[in-house]
């Protein structure tokens, strides 16, 4: 099963050293699991400046459906195809929308983590 973490981390070193760590401790266990895709974004600005509530939708919509054109896609959102096609690239162009062989667009991942902390100051 392929997985997603989407995460919010300013320390972009500290992300990438828990990704190693992760699949460092699947490999010692014996227990290797498949890769997950981590989508880091430094800030909530930055994420909700890439994945909007529209482009949201779209991945929840599309992982219901399975691959879909983008004119279906469109069709089965209600929304225009110019500003669905516009989200498709986007989504694409970070790795989390694909194409298939056969040009249709698809989520490739089964389940997809949201990972937020807010904590107080110290």
């Amino acid at each position: 099963m392929r997985e997603a973490l989407i995460q919010i981390r300013a320390d972009s070193e500290a992300a990438l050293n828990e990704v190693f760590e992760r699949a460092t401790n699947a490999m010692r266990s014996g227990n290797p699991s498949e890769p997950v895709a981590v989508f880091t974004f430094s800030s909530p600005a930055r994420l909700f400046s890439v994945i909007t509530p529209k482009r949201w939708e779209l991945i929840e919509h599309l992982q219901k459906i399975g691959p879909s054109s983008i004119r279906g896609l469109a069709r089965s959102v209600e929304r225009d195809v110019k500003r669905v096609h516009q989200d498709v690239s986007a989504l694409s162009d970070w790795g989390i929308f694909e194409q298939t062989e056969d040009g249709k667009v698809h989520v490739p991942y089964e389940v997809i983590h949201a990972n937020f902390d807010l904590r107080a100051a110290a």
